[in-house]
This record gives C-alpha cells, sequence and structure tokens, in this order.
C-alpha cells in the first residue's frame, strides 16, 4: 500500500513535470527521475509517517507550462509554493481534492479564468495567495466556508464585483490583500466581524462610499490601505482610536471634513499616515506631536490652510513630510530645524510668507527640499534674499527647488558645491549673477538645471559639456549674452534645451544647430526671442528623431526654410513665427504627419497653400497670418478633421472658401482676414457648431449674409467688415445676442456692435 501510494505521487510530480515546457535552471531535469526517490526531488518534502508528498516548494525557479489534473492525487499536500514562475491557464478543478492543504501560494505567474468557487472545499486553508496573476470575474461567496482562512490575497488581478459580506465571516482572518483590482461598491460593514483582522490592503480599486466606523473595532489593525479608490465622506473618528496600527493610508479619494485635534492621542505607534490628494480642510491638528513615532507625514494636495505649527519640530522620527499643494499660510517655524532625520520635505504650492528658517540647513540628511510657488522672499535670519552659504551644509541634497517665489539677492553657484545634487530649480525669482565656468566641477552630477526668468547675466560657458549628465537645461528669460556653444553637443543625454528670451546670438552659420545633432535625445528645443541673425541650415534636418517641439520665433532668422525640415518626422509643434523667412512652404512639411501645431506666422513666405498641407492629419493649429501667400485654399483642408484653430489673415489668397471647410466640426476659430477672397459664404459654414470666433473681413466677398450663420450659437465674435455684401441681415442673427459683430462696408446696416 505505501509503494502504492509513494507512487501515486511520483506519477503526479512526473505529470506536472511534463508540462513544464521552459526548466531554464534544469531543477526538474537533473532531480525528477524515477530512478531517484521522491523524497530526494527538488523542491519534494516528504511525511516520514505515511512516505506521501508533504510539501512542493518550486518558489521562483523560473518555470513555464501548466498545472494538469493530476496534480489533484497529491491527497497529502499540506504546503504548496508555485510563486514566482510562468505558470499559465486556468486552475483544474481537481485541486479541490487537496482536502489536506493549509498553504497555496500560486502568485506573480500567468493563471487566468474565472476565482474558482471549488476553493471552498479546502476547509483547512490558512494562506490563499493568488496575487500577480490574470483572474478575472468576482470572488466567490463559497470562500466564506475556508472559515480557517488568515490570509487572503488576490492582489493585481482583473477581479470584479463588490467585496461579498461574506468575508466578513472569516474571524481568523489577519490579512486581506485585494489591491489593484476592478472592484466597485462600498466597503462592506461586515469586515468589521473580521476581530483579528491585521493588514486591510483594498487601494487601487473603484471603491465609493464612506469609511465604515465599524473599522474602528479592528484592534488588532496594524495597516490600513484604502488608496487610489473613490471613497467619499469624513474620516471616522474610530480609525484613530486603534492602538496598534501603524500605517494609515487614505491617499487619493475623495474624503473631505476635518481632522479632529486629538487624532494622534491614541496612536502611540503610528508611524505613516497617508491622506495626500483628497478634499480635507481645516488647520494642522496641534496633536501630531503626540505621534512621536511618525515618520511619515503625507498631507499634500488637500485644502488645509493656517500655519504649520512649530509643535512639527517635535516629531524627531520623521523621515518624508509632504505638505504641498494646499492653503498654509504664515512663517514656516525655526522648529522645523529639529526634523534631524528628513529626508524629503515638500512645502510646494502653499501661501507660505517671509523668510524660510535657515534652521532647516541643519538636517544634513535632507535629500529632497522643495518650497516653489510659495512667496519666500529669503532665509532668516539674513536680511537680503541670498541663498545662504549654509546651504553646502546639506551633503545629501539630491533636488532643490525654490522656484517661483521672491528671491532677489545675487546668486552665488559656489554655495552649491554638493556633489549627489541631481536637480536645480530657481525659476522664476529675481536672483542676479551669472553661470561660473567651473559650474560642472561644482555640480557634477548635475541632470537637471531650472533656471529661467531670473536675471541672469554673462554668457553659457562652454565648459557646459562637462556636465555629461544633463537631460535638462533651461536658462530661458534671462539676459544671457554671447554665443550658443557648439559645446552643446557633448551633452548626449540632453532632452530639453530652452534657451529663449535671452540675448544670444550665432556664428556665420547657426553651426550650434549642427553640433546639436549629437544630441540624439534631444526632445525640446526653444531658441526663440533671441537675436541670431542667421539662416536655418540643412543639417537641421539631421536634429534628433525624438524632437517634439522646435520653437524658434522672433529670431530674426533669414533666407529659406529648408526641405530637410521634412525629415523631423515626430514633431509635434513647429513655431519660426516672427522672423525675415522668404520662400514657399517646402512640400516636405506634408512628412510631419505627427505634427499638432504649425505656425509660420508674421513672414516674408510667398507661393501657395499646397495640398501637402493636408498630410498633416493631427493638426490642431495652423498660422501663417501675415505672409504674401496667394492662390486658393486647398479643398482637401477640410479633411484634416483634427483642425480647431486656422489663422490665415493677411496674404493675398484668393477665390472662394471651399465648402469642404464644414467638415471641421471642431473648428473654434477660422480668420481669413486681409485677403482677397471672393465669390458667397459656403452655406456648409453652418456645420461649424463649436466655432467662437470667424473674422473674414477686408476680402471681397459678395451677395448676402447666409441665415445658416445665425444657427451658430457659439460664436461670440464675428466680422465681415468691408467686403462687398448686400441685401439684409437674416433674422436668424437675432438669436446671437453676445456676438460681436461688424459688417462695415455694406450695402446695410448693421444692428447690433
Amino acid at each position: 500500500m505505501t509503494q502504492t501510494n509513494i507512487t501515486t505521487d511520483q506519477l503526479a510530480l512526473l505529470s506536472l513535470k511534463s508540462q513544464i515546457i521552459s526548466d531554464p535552471s534544469h531543477f526538474m531535469d537533473e532531480s525528477w527521475s524515477p530512478s531517484i526517490s521522491v523524497c530526494h526531488w527538488v523542491g519534494v518534502t516528504s511525511c516520514s509517517r505515511h512516505q506521501r508528498v508533504k510539501s512542493l516548494n518550486l518558489y521562483n525557479m523560473a518555470l513555464t507550462g501548466r498545472i494538469p489534473p493530476e496534480f489533484g492525487n497529491l491527497s497529502f499536500l499540506v504546503s504548496v509554493d508555485l510563486g514566482r514562475n510562468n505558470f499559465h491557464g486556468n486552475l483544474p478543478q481537481e485541486i479541490a481534492r487537496l482536502r489536506r492543504l493549509k498553504c497555496l501560494d500560486l502568485s506573480v505567474n500567468n493563471f487566468r479564468g474565472k476565482v474558482p468557487s471549488w476553493f471552498g472545499f479546502l476547509h483547512h486553508l490558512q494562506v490563499l495567495n493568488l496575487g500577480n496573476n490574470s483572474f478575472a470575474g468576482s470572488i466567490p461567496s463559497s470562500f466564506s466556508n475556508m472559515f480557517k482562512l488568515e490570509i487572503l490575497n488576490l492582489n493585481f488581478n482583473s477581479i470584479e464585483g463588490q467585496i461579498p459580506k461574506v468575508i466578513g465571516s472569516l474571524i481568523n482572518l489577519r490579512e486581506l490583500r485585494l489591491k489593484g483590482n476592478k472592484l466597485i461598491g462600498s466597503i462592506p460593514l461586515s469586515l468589521s466581524n473580521a476581530s483579528r483582522l491585521e493588514t486591510l490592503e483594498i487601494y487601487y480599486n473603484s471603491l465609493q462610499g464612506n469609511i465604515p466606523e465599524g473599522i474602528g473595532n479592528l484592534h488588532n489593525m496594524k495597516l490600513l490601505s484604502i488608496q487610489l479608490n473613490q471613497i467619499t465622506g469624513s474620516i471616522p473618528f474610530a480609525v484613530f482610536n486603534i492602538s496598534r496600527i501603524e500605517v494609515i493610508a487614505l491617499t487619493d479619494n475623495s474624503l473631505s471634513g476635518y481632522l479632529s485635534n486629538g487624532l494622534c492621542n491614541g496612536h502611540p505607534i503610528l508611524k505613516g499616515l497617508y491622506l495626500s490628494t483628497n478634499k480635507l480642510r481645516g488647520h494642522m491638528p496641534t496633536s501630531f506631536l503626540n505621534c512621536s513615532h511618525l515618520q511619515i507625514l503625507s498631507l499634500s494636495e488637500n485644502e488645509f490652510d493656517g500655519p504649520i505649527h512649530s509643535e512639527i519640530g517635535r516629531l524627531s522620527n520623521l523621515q518624508l513630510l509632504y505638505v504641498g499643494e494646499n492653503h498654509f499660510t504664515g512663517i514656516n517655524p525655526q522648529e522645523i530645524g529639529n526634523l534631524v532625520n528628513l529626508g524629503e520635505l515638500w512645502m510646494e504650492k502653499n501661501q507660505i510668507t517671509g523668510s524660510f528658517s535657515i534652521s532647516i540647513f541643519n538636517i544634513s540628511s535632507l535629500q529632497i527640499l522643495s518650497l516653489s510657488m510659495n512667496n519666500l522672499s529669503g532665509f532668516l535670519p539674513q536680511e537680503i534674499g541670498d541663498i545662504p552659504q549654509e546651504i553646502s551644509n546639506l551633503i545629501e541634497l539630491e533636488h532643490l527647488d525654490l522656484a517661483d517665489n521672491r528671491f532677489n539677492g545675487r546668486l552665488d553657484m559656489d554655495i552649491f558645491n554638493m556633489s549627489v545634487l541631481r536637480v536645480v530649480s530657481l525659476t522664476n525669482n529675481t536672483l542676479s549673477g551669472s553661470l561660473p565656468p567651473n559650474m560642472c566641477s561644482i555640480l557634477p552630477n548635475i541632470e537637471r538645471f531650472y533656471l529661467s526668468v531670473t536675471n541672469l547675466v554673462g554668457t553659457i560657458p562652454h565648459s557646459i559639456s562637462n556636465c555629461s549628465k544633463l537631460t535638462i537645461l533651461e536658462l530661458s528669460s534671462n539676459k544671457l549674452t554671447g554665443l550658443i556653444p557648439n559645446s552643446l553637443r557633448y551633452l548626449t543625454h540632453l532632452q530639453y534645451l530652452k534657451l529663449g528670451g535671452n540675448n544670444l546670438t550665432r556664428d556665420s552659420s547657426l553651426s550650434f544647430l549642427t553640433s546639436l545633432i549629437n544630441c540624439r535625445n534631444l526632445t525640446v528645443l526653444d531658441i526663440s526671442l533671441n537675436p541670431l541673425n542667421g539662416m536655418l541650415p540643412a543639417s537641421m534636418g539631421n536634429l534628433s528623431t525624438y524632437l517634439r517641439k522646435f520653437i524658434a520665433n522672433s529670431c530674426k532668422i533669414q533666407g529659406l526654410i529648408p526641405n530637410e525640415v521634412g525629415n523631423l518626422s515626430n514633431l509635434l509643434f513647429l513655431d519660426l513665427s516672427g522672423n525675415n523667412l522668404a520662400g514657399s512652404i517646402p512640400t516636405t512639411i506634408g512628412n510631419l504627419r505627427n505634427l499638432q501645431r504649425f505656425n509660420l506666422s508674421n513672414n516674408k513666405l510667398t507661393g501657395f497653400v499646397g495640398d501637402h498641407i493636408c498630410k498633416l492629419q493631427c493638426l490642431d493649429v495652423i498660422d501663417l497670418t501675415q505672409n504674401q501667400l496667394s492662390g486658393s485654399l486647398p479643398n482637401c483642408l477640410g479633411n484634416i478633421t483634427s483642425l480647431r484653430e486656422i489663422h490665415l489673415g493677411s496674404n493675398k489668397l484668393s477665390s472662394n472658401i471651399p465648402p469642404s471647410l464644414g467638415n471641421l466640426q471642431d473648428l473654434v476659430v477660422l480668420d481669413l482676414s486681409s485677403n482677397n477672397k471672393v465669390g458667397s459664404l459656403p452655406p456648409e459654414i453652418e456645420n461649424l457648431k463649436a466655432i467662437t470666433k470667424m473674422d473674414l473681413s477686408m476680402n471681397q466677398f459678395s451677395n448676402g449674409i447666409l441665415r445658416e450663420i445665425g444657427g451658430l450659437q457659439n460664436l461670440a465674435h464675428l466680422s465681415l467688415r468691408h467686403n462687398k455684401l448686400q441685401g439684409s441681415n437674416p433674422d436668424s442673427m437675432i438669436n446671437m445676442v453676445y456676438s460681436w459683430i461688424r459688417f462695415e462696408d455694406a450695402s446695410f446696416g448693421c444692428f447690433h456692435e
């Protein structure tokens, strides 16, 4: 009999082996052989009393295959762990015969199909882990039959429906993990009956309703995570009475109301409080000081107001403090410098005024300091707005963001002698100074450097090439002079280069554009509002294939637009407006199939608006205003149904308006003013239901005004002045009570303007 039983197990396991199509480490090839006792097979543990397989552990062996029905013959199995492999397909129903099973871990595989209801037959099961698979359907009510269940993990599947009320009858349940599914409905009140529950992890679903008051009765709870749902209402105060709780995570819901001033009185061991991205309001409770073990406090993206109390300095274990994007006011307390273990401080987008306490620079462990978008003017106890030398004490600082404040002193780059600093943002202040020649020695690991809209003077040093890790360089709207250095070519990781709004000049052929060919990751290039006075080189067509935005408006660029511009096939924005460009629009523009915004206005372009424009099927805005373009509008322009704005005023366009423009149902602006357009307005114009502005003035349109114009209820601005229109005003226009309409130089007067 013993031989028969062990043979049964051997055959069942050999059947499993036969379904394994990939065993890269050859675990089974080397040991799963009939010539070797099953007791010595890799991953197999045999029961000494019955000589039957008791445990199977194939965790993380990179096995690929299916579980065969014969697996159900391993009737003495108590524990199965097949986690972190590539098993796939449905689970065979024969597993329900494993009545001795206490632990079943099938996590991190590719199993699919509905969650089997036959799990309810496994009455001794204590651990069921199906996390990170592709199970679908709902949670079966038969799960209530697993009355010994302690751990249920269904994380990251595609499970739908509601959390069944019967889950609350599992009185031995310690962990319930359902995150990352498609669950709907409310949190069942019955969960308050699972009195041994320590972990409730149901975030990243679509749950609605309130947090049940009964959750506060779960006195063994250590982790409560309901983040990323659609939970509403206030946070029950009972939740803050659970004395064993260590983490309360309610981020990214629609919770409202106030935080009680006594919320930390019953939390001697609370370590993490995550309340960001809700609708909570009121002052920060002073009772936070009672959470003496708090390591993470996340209150960002709410509606909190009032001051940040000095008591915050008593949270000596705090490591992460997120209070950004609220309405906090007042002066930041000096006591914040007592948070000696703080690693991240996010305080951006508030209304904090005056000077920030210099004590912040005592926190040598600080890695991220974000104070942007406040009304800060300096650091106490200094009298002026300089960034103080003491900032160099932050030897671990990686991310510094002081943008959009009122710092107004001198910027001394030498103070940033912090070797690990990766991100510096000082944009939108009134700091003065220049970029030192050795800036890359000061910031050897800099990756993102934002210094736009300040009072920076001097030149861009050629040594910028030594900042080899730079991905973003923003120096727009300063007072920089000199040449744009060709040494930018060595910044091979560069993605964003924004130099607009300075007084930068060129060499003889805009060679810096040619040098940027080496920057193969370049995505955004903005050199606008600089007196470059050059011609676009043909080599610009060899810029990065990742380039999405090329902005060079108002640069006094002359000459022709090179045909090679058509090589920039992934461009979304092209703005060359306000220059002295001549010649025709290259037909190669039609190669820019992803282009959304196309602006060549205020140049000296001639020729036609050719059919090649119609290849731009993603176009949102086209602006060719103030050129010398002639001929008729291509009829195919009406095929670009994504168009929302057409600006073609102040050219020499002639002929009729093509009827196909009526296809542009999302068109908001149509400007054909100051051209030589003739004929009647096409009746198809009534299809432009979204249009808010139509300027057809200064043309040669004749005949009467179409009654269909009266049906354009969103039209707020209509100008038909200086045409040859005749007849009377259509009665339908009486409904356009909010429109601004001009009809001068027609054979009838206007009834309102």
